[in-house]
């Protein structure tokens, strides 16, 4: 905890230098804190401070509910109050013309600095999150029970309208048996280790009518044993495995709740998801509207929005346990063989902690390699019925492309129109989605989306730590992520807070300066790498360093597995890992080793 204080007093002292402010008292209210509420206030009360400061923001003053638990004087907090008398009046609260944008940054790095750092949250707080979980579900069930016909034959024809050359390309695919199945290297429900799910032999009865087990349980027909019955289980809908509900960490406020797929449904998955996602790039309007691989178009508008206060960013409040599958049944009901094939490889039940097998309404949770696009089409077509709404015309696909630009969906970041906002915010509670207020911008000058904030056209977007900072070379996953904090800080401006950081890096690793793109840890800066020898081989610049060394598990894969791999593998070029037959997975831990490795 002394380090963790030690680098928040630089951060302090770095912005206070930028900002020609004071921060004398802010750390000794800080470290008082932190004497009587541990580092629960790093991590929970100041990014709530953060929060009231963007609730400001947006509506332009300060209100008397905002900063509650600080000390004030006049309108404002006294706690940060040197960066804040820079925003704010500081008697009425009110935003200053020309807010000092460094100010805002400096209020935000300090107060979030902490807030994602990766620690398990209490049994009360998961246990929390398990019950609104299942709150979650009995929602979703009564939301489809509310939904009205005008609103179901609605959302269908907008649905075909956006999307009927994607979900034609992808129909096809299915009833051509052309989607190509994936594995990938995460755990299953079914705990199958990486290399061994390729070995596979049992398949759920209804994906045979869609996904055929010869097509996508063996290399060819050759090595099916015709007289052995025994050769592959099929499971009824009531032997299926079950989706493995499991929390990860997030922040010590609430953990993250995912749902761990059985390997045959993911199996299946990945085939559709590359389709869709394959069909999409092909269609012009559709991948101008959603994104699933680049978050920058919905960073640039949040700017634009912030600069031109023209465009909005919506965030939406458990958005994956929010989608029914009502409406991706809605969605895709034109299309007969994506609509079955979809629902074959969906997972019914879930495994809850503590609950035991529930029977799921919603579409899936995020774990379901589907999930993510399917969401996104979902908001979208949302989004545009409620823009048909207010134009109070049934909307074309040339009135769509005028959108182009104005409207963007990635997972559950959202960019509309400011003038829409409204009817966007109803229409997604209409369909029993919830935005999340706090994380939504349509008023005032800031705007957040996909991990970049903007005031003004200002990105004041900062450096957040991830891991707890290592006291001993054992901590490895805190040394490398140590190292990529202080390597951000240094670019961040954030220099005296990157310098310790350099003093306790090399206590515990051999830390020279390199490029970014070499393979040893180490000190990025604008001044180019070190020299420490050359090699005598190569005649290049070599330095000690250490490299980060993930071993992955051992999992021998031969036969009919091996071959099955092979003609799964994506492209011509050959596999990367030479000994992918020997070993496979996520490797169950990783190292560091020192050596003498080139600068860049």
């Amino acid at each position: 905890m002394k380090s963790h204080m030690l680098l928040l007093r630089l951060v302090l002292d770095d912005m206070g230098t930028r900002c020609c402010t004071s921060t004398t008292r802010d750390f000794k209210t800080i470290t008082r804190r932190v004497e009587n509420e541990g580092l629960s206030f790093l991590t929970i009360a100041l990014p709530e401070y953060c929060g009231d400061l963007q609730k400001g923001l947006s509506r332009g003053q300060v209100v008397s509910s905002d900063f509650a638990g600080y000390a004030r004087s006049g309108g404002l907090p006294r706690f940060l109050g040197g960066f804040l008398r820079r925003v704010f009046d500081a008697n009425s609260g009110v935003l200053l013309e020309e807010p000092c944008i460094d100010s805002i940054q400096a209020i935000r790095q300090i107060t979030l600095l902490f807030s994602k750092v990766n620690l398990p949250c209490s049994d009360a707080r998961v246990e929390k999150a398990l019950q609104g979980y299942l709150e979650t579900e009995r929602s979703v069930r009564e939301n489809d029970q509310k939904l009205e016909y005008r609103e179901i034959d609605e959302f269908k024809r907008m649905a075909a309208l956006l999307w009927v050359h994607v979900f034609s390309t992808v129909d096809k695919n299915i009833y051509n048996v052309e989607a190509l199945p994936k594995h990938g290297p995460g755990s299953t429900a079914d705990k199958l280790t990486g290399n061994g799910k390729f070995n596979q032999r049992v398949w759920p009865e209804r994906l045979e009518n869609d996904f055929p087990f010869l097509d996508y349980l063996f290399p060819n027909l050759r090595h099916y044993d015709y007289n052995d019955e025994s050769c592959v289980t099929f499971l009824t809908p009531e032997q299926e495995v079950p989706v493995r509900v499991i929390t990860v960490p997030k922040t010590l406020k609430t953990p993250r709740i995912i749902g761990v797929e059985p390997t045959c449904m993911q199996y299946v998955q990945q085939s559709v998801l590359e389709c869709i996602l394959e069909a999409i790039q092909q269609d012009e309007l559709c991948r101008s509207l959603v994104g699933f691989d680049d978050q920058v178009p919905n960073q640039d508008m949040a700017r634009e929005g912030s600069l031109n206060c023209d465009l909005a960013t919506l965030d939406l409040s458990e958005a994956s346990d929010r989608v029914s599958n009502q409406h991706v049944r809605y969605l895709t009901g034109y299309w007969t063989h994506l609509h079955d094939g979809i629902q074959a490889c969906r997972s019914r039940k879930a495994d809850v902690p503590g609950v035991g097998v529930i029977r799921l309404s919603k579409f899936a949770s995020m774990g379901s390699a589907l999930t993510f696009p399917i969401e996104a089409m979902i908001f979208t077509t949302i989004i545009f019925l409620a823009i048909q709404q207010e134009h109070r015309t049934p909307l074309s696909r040339k009135d769509i492309e005028s959108y182009t630009g104005k409207v963007r969906v990635y997972g559950d970041d959202i960019v509309v129109p400011v003038d829409m906002v409204e009817a966007v915010v109803s229409k997604l509670h209409t369909f029993g989605y919830k935005v999340n207020t706090e994380k939504s911008f349509w008023t005032g000058r800031f705007r957040e989306s996909c991990g970049k904030e903007f005031f003004a056209g200002e990105d004041v977007s900062i450096v957040r730590a991830r891991e707890l900072l290592p006291t001993q070379r054992q901590h490895v996953r805190e040394i490398i992520s140590t190292v990529s904090l202080r390597n951000q800080l240094y670019f961040a401006g954030l220099w005296r807070a990157a310098k310790f950081l350099d003093g306790l890096l090399e206590r515990l690793i051999p830390f020279p300066t390199v490029w970014p793109n070499s393979p040893g840890l180490g000190r990025h800066t604008y001044l180019g790498y070190e020299v420490q020898r050359e090699c005598r081989y190569l005649q290049r610049p070599l330095v000690r360093a250490s490299v980060v060394d993930a071993q992955l598990p051992s999992d021998r894969l031969d036969g009919s597995g091996a071959l099955l791999k092979f003609f799964l593998k994506r492209g011509d070029e050959p596999f990367a890992d030479g000994k992918h037959l020997e070993r496979a997975g996520r490797p169950r831990s990783v190292n560091i080793k020192t050596r003498w490795v080139c600068p860049y």
